[in-house]
């Protein structure tokens, strides 16, 4: 498994260490606001165990991303296989940062590495990004990434939660 690294961050697998901080960026209800219900910290470690699982079946994932300067583990940022159920297939970017982390280009940074990984290393055709039509910030993110959307292309995620199912899909090819 390849570590990623940028100017200021390194994307890497998951430590004992990040654990507790992983639980409890799962339990802040601004960080879930856009994802559903807070989650346990048992919740929380069983995805960890999950996500190392995908990256040892596939080769790529949610690595745990560090502010390079500190060490300091500030959530994750990956590849991911579209969910079953969904009107679309293909692989999915995303991220997740603790609210220290909000506001510093961060979540920016580190989905332009993972991008370049799954252009350059994984060879893939597509990259997409999914959200909530509520999650302003997120699409900020995509679209500075150079990823568009098409209103024909909303949906309603059957996996979320009533007020969290008006989706949007963002995509990005190699080309840009």
């Amino acid at each position: 498994m390849t570590d990623l690294h940028t100017d200021r961050l390194l994307l890497r697998r998951w430590r004992d260490s990040d654990l507790e901080p992983w639980a409890a960026m799962n339990a802040d209800p601004e960080v879930r606001e856009h994802l559903g219900d807070v989650l346990t910290r048992a919740e929380s470690h069983v995805s960890v165990a999950r996500y190392e699982a995908d990256f040892a079946r596939r080769d790529y994932g949610w690595w745990a991303v560090e502010v390079r300067a500190t060490g300091e583990f500030i959530g994750f940022a990956g590849l991911d296989d579209i969910d079953d159920g969904l009107p679309f297939t293909g692989v999915e970017i995303g991220w997740r940062l603790a609210r220290s982390a909000w506001g510093h280009g961060y979540a920016t940074e580190a989905a332009r590495a993972v991008l370049a990984f799954g252009f350059e290393t994984l060879a893939l055709p597509e990259i997409l990004a999914v959200t909530t039509v509520r999650n302003l910030r997120s699409q900020a993110v995509m679209r500075r990434l150079g990823m568009t959307t098409d209103p024909a292309d909303d949906f309603e995620d059957p996996h979320a939660p009533g007020p969290l199912r008006p989706s949007v899909l963002y995509r990005l090819t190699p080309a840009g």
